[in-house]
């Protein structure tokens, strides 16, 4: 058989470590994961060997209780055996970022998996209403793997003047920075993608923000 498809092939990479097969699908292999890891519900799109996947929910009582007040957080599986995983979310673009003894704070909506020695937890950024949209968002620490989504082709900001980012166009951003909610003085001002979005996420000091190329998937059509 002849064909460019079967140029496709998944890469080699190291064990344990979260791999690119492409820039739209992610490999983990669990022999270096410590026999488990943490992914997006249904985001799992082939696997090889003995692999377990069960329902994780939010993680403790307490976040999952914070996801029910907040509406962010995530619906988990915890990905346990021994085998390869591939994963993907919507043919999203795929990035990991692998932390080292920091943190980084990422919009709930854009995570895909990460390791099982991250610890993690919902925070709400400063000034946040029910009436600014919410604005909570998972905060990663430790040192691990993080793999995350971004629908349109990200930018990396240098956050060294006050910067404003749509919330729903915010991938991620280094915890190190100040956040707050920021209200357009002109409701009727035509930004983002609708007219009167009134909100936007402020950020001040010195760090980085993740930014992608839309507001997230349109609505699914009625």
């Amino acid at each position: 058989m002849r064909s460019s498809l079967l140029h496709h092939t998944e890469p080699e990479g190291e064990p344990g470590s979260f791999l690119l097969v492409n820039q739209r699908m992610l490999k983990v292999d669990l022999a270096g994961t410590g026999g488990f890891f943490y992914a997006r519900q249904g985001s799992m799109v082939a696997y090889q060997g003995d692999v377990d996947f069960a329902y994780e929910g939010s993680g403790s009582v307490a976040k999952l209780f914070k996801k029910a007040f907040t509406g962010e957080g995530m619906s988990l599986m915890k990905v346990s055996g021994s085998g390869d995983v591939f994963l993907a979310q919507d043919a999203d673009e795929l990035f990991v970022l692998f932390l080292e003894d920091e943190s980084v704070t990422v919009n709930g909506a854009n995570i895909l998996a990460f390791e099982s020695t991250l610890t993690w937890d919902i925070n709400r950024v400063q000034g946040a209403s029910t009436l600014s949209g919410g604005l909570f968002n998972t905060t990663f620490t430790g040192t691990g793997a993080l793999a995350v989504t971004a629908f349109g082709t990200p930018v990396v900001l240098q956050v060294n003047e006050p910067t404003y980012v749509d919330m729903q166009s915010a991938v991620l951003w280094s915890t190190a920075l100040n956040s707050s909610v920021r209200r357009t003085v002109r409701l009727g001002a035509a930004i983002g993608r609708g007219s009167g979005e009134a909100y936007q996420l402020a950020l001040q000091g010195s760090g980085i923000v993740v930014v992608q190329a839309s507001e997230g998937h349109p609505p699914p059509q009625q």
